[in-house]
């Protein structure tokens, strides 16, 4: 290995920043990428009709934005695109989107597609960083604004006629790799060839493609655009950040401190290499800090089984908010606190959640308290008497909860495992027998 070969990313230097100083105080606008950017980084992509099922399934969470296709890609993303519409499948409530590269035969079957649709973003883009324009496009800085202009003007007359309601999305798609003062230009020049107003905006999206710099520098990025669009009453702030480096939840949310209105991702971060910015997770955040995630949530446990099995892939059980196992504590010290919270919390006192070691109310996604609490060698007195409590209802003293838990450390040692709820209460009445 040789770090020598790598550079720091570049901070964003002169900037008086604000958004540290702020608190999340709303919920987001919510794009799903699952039926497209989540979708291409599958190993089986999805049919036409788990499309259909998936669609409905985010839905019914609540997403208002959705990008469903790419259909100038392939002719099952064209037959989806055209399924939605024809048979009706989307709420009048819910805008559609789809992708679309910044040439004009591109554009014109994209639209094709998505001719009938009653709300629809068309996404344009074009790659924007420096190694792109020299390397893979051979064109000038120019050249390159001028495509993403061509694109833009190219979309307002095909779609000059569109029934439905029209929005525009512009991203400079690799915009984490390319400098400020070039993508606010090929910015700033698209929104000038759309002229978006406030009744009719529309949709800048801050594209962290590949994750390259810590949620702080992105979040400054992010603060430095909004300050240098054009006609910012008018426009949408989206982010779209990676995973590369494990901190997409930390960069969208900085990146709404920064000043952007909506955010891309996918349910449980699924998308090319690292994934997406994980959705669930970032509204989940949103949601124990007392704010209105505007996503329905509860049935979580439900939507993951529909991911894993449409998908082909699992959720880890420690992932946040939705694994099988991120409520369980084995701790001793952490099970006696869980206990004391929770018998404080049954008991009213206080209006606010405040139970130790566990971020939220697992009654709030329909799981119960059972599997809070699990016994092993390092489990201590408050987790068995825990489970007695709620198997039994009966509440040991605190000098019963020092010598049952003796036994119950000895049984778990002897054993060198898990002792399940059954042995637990077994070895209760065993043991109250014959004392």
């Amino acid at each position: 290995m040789s770090h020598t070969k790598y550079r720091p990313y570049p901070i964003v230097k002169n900037i008086a920043r604000e958004w540290p100083n702020r608190q999340i105080t709303k919920a987001p606008i919510y794009c799903s990428v699952d039926l497209r950017d989540g979708n291409q980084a599958l190993i089986n992509p999805l049919t036409v009709e788990q499309k259909i099922e998936y669609f409905n399934e985010l839905v019914s969470m609540g997403f208002k934005h959705i990008e469903i296709s790419y259909p100038s890609a392939s002719d099952t993303d064209f037959e989806f695109t055209r399924r939605i519409i024809e048979e009706a499948i989307a709420p009048d409530d819910v805008w559609l989107q789809v992708l679309i590269p910044a040439r004009r035969e591109l554009i014109e079957r994209s639209v094709e597609a998505m001719r009938g649709a009653k709300k629809a973003i068309f996404h344009l883009y074009n790659p924007t960083s420096e190694f792109q324009r020299k390397n893979v496009f051979a064109k000038s800085d120019d050249e390159i604004i001028d495509m993403a202009v061509e694109g833009a003007k190219a979309l307002k007359e095909l779609t000059a006629d569109f029934e439905g309601e029209v929005m525009f999305e512009y991203t400079p798609e690799s915009f984490s790799q390319t400098s400020l003062e070039f993508a606010a230009a090929i910015c700033n020049a698209v929104i000038d060839e759309v002229m978006p107003t406030k009744e009719r905006k529309m949709i800048i999206n801050l594209a962290n493609t590949m994750e390259a710099c810590t949620p702080n520098i992105y979040a400054d990025r992010v603060e430095w655009m909004c300050k240098n669009l054009k006609n910012r009453e008018a426009i949408i702030v989206s982010v779209h950040p990676h995973n590369d480096r494990g901190t997409a939840v930390a960069s969208a949310e900085m990146a709404i401190l920064a000043g952007a209105d909506r955010v891309e991702g996918t349910l449980f971060g699924n998308g090319e290499r690292a994934g997406n910015l994980d959705l669930v997770t970032l509204a989940f955040n949103i949601y124990s800090q007392g704010i209105n995630p505007h996503l329905n949530l509860s049935h979580i446990d439900e939507v993951k089984e529909f991911v894993e099995n449409i998908t082909g892939i699992d959720t880890h059980i420690r992932h946040p908010y939705a694994g099988e196992m991120i409520f369980t504590a084995f701790s001793g010290g952490h099970q006696d606190a869980i206990k004391k919270g929770l018998d404080k919390h049954k008991n009213g006192d206080g209006i606010h959640w405040e139970v130790p070691y566990l971020p939220i109310d697992p009654k709030d996604i329909k799981r119960g308290y059972e599997k809070v609490v699990r016994i092993n060698s390092q489990s201590g007195k408050g987790g068995a008497a825990f489970i007695v409590a709620q198997k039994l209802g009966v509440e040991m003293d605190k000098e019963e909860q020092i010598e049952f838990g003796k036994e119950v450390k000895k049984e778990a040692d002897k054993g060198g495992r898990e002792l399940s709820q059954i042995e637990i209460v077994s070895l209760y009445q065993s043991w109250i027998s014959s004392r």
